[in-house]
C-alpha cells in the first residue's frame, strides 16, 4: 500500500504542473485501445488539486478517450484480420496479454452486438467493463463507426463529468475521506478494476 500511496502523491502533484493535464489526455487515450489502469484514478487526483479546473479536466479525459476508442476501432478493423480472415499476430498478441480476452470472448461479444449494439458500446463505456475489449471488437466486426464514436461520446463523457462534478461538488470532504481511507479506496479500486475483467469472462 506504501506504493500504492506514493503513486497517488504522485498523481496529485500533476495538478499544479503544466503536465497534469497532457498526462490525463495520454492515459485516457491509451486506456481506450491497449493499457490496463483506466484514467478516472488520475482525473479525480487532478481535480482534488485544481477543483476550479474540474471540467476542464473531464473533457480532456473524454476527448482522449473518444480518440483512443477510434484508434482501438482502427486496431479491429484494420489490423486483426488475415486476407484469409484468420486472426493476424497482433490479434493473439491481445489474446495473450489481455486478461480475459479470449477468442470466446471476442465471439462472444459478437453476439452481443447483434442483439443490443450501441448498449453494448455505452455499457462498456461508462462501467468498469475494460472497454478496450469493446473498441477492438467493435472494428473488428465493422460495427457501424458512427453509432459506436456517438455511443463513446455520450458514456465516457457522462462517466467522466460525473466523477469531475462530484469532486468539484464535494471536493473538500472527499479529500479528507480519501486521505483517511485511502488504503481501503485502493483495495476497493483494485476490485473494481478486476471485477470489470471478470465481468467479461463469466457473463460474456
Amino acid at each position: 500500500m506504501k506504493i500504492i500511496r506514493k503513486l497517488y502523491d504522485w498523481v496529485l502533484h500533476f495538478a499544479n504542473t503544466p503536465h497534469g493535464a497532457v498526462a490525463l489526455f495520454l492515459l485516457a487515450f491509451a486506456e481506450s485501445s491497449f493499457f490496463p489502469i483506466p484514467p478516472d484514478a488520475l482525473l479525480i487526483a487532478l481535480v482534488l488539486g485544481a477543483q476550479k479546473k474540474a471540467f476542464r479536466f473531464a473533457a480532456i479525459c473524454t476527448t482522449g478517450s473518444i480518440l483512443g476508442a477510434v484508434l482501438g476501432y482502427a486496431i479491429g478493423h484494420f489490423l486483426w484480420w488475415t486476407p484469409s480472415n484468420e486472426f493476424t499476430g497482433i490479434a493473439n498478441f491481445f489474446f495473450n496479454n489481455i486478461p480475459s480476452f479470449t477468442q470466446q470472448t471476442f465471439f462472444n461479444i459478437k453476439k452481443m452486438y447483434d442483439q443490443y449494439d450501441f448498449w453494448i458500446v455505452f455499457t462498456a463505456g461508462f462501467t468498469p467493463i475494460p472497454y478496450k475489449i469493446i473498441t477492438i471488437s467493435s472494428g473488428a466486426f465493422n460495427i457501424n463507426v458512427i453509432m459506436f464514436i456517438i455511443a463513446s461520446i455520450i458514456s465516457r463523457g457522462a462517466r467522466f463529468f460525473l466523477v469531475a462534478f462530484l469532486i468539484w461538488k464535494f471536493g473538500p470532504q472527499i479529500k479528507i475521506f480519501i486521505d483517511k481511507y485511502f488504503n481501503w479506496l485502493a483495495i476497493a479500486f483494485t476490485v473494481l478494476l478486476i471485477g470489470g475483467f471478470v465481468a467479461i469472462k463469466y457473463i460474456l
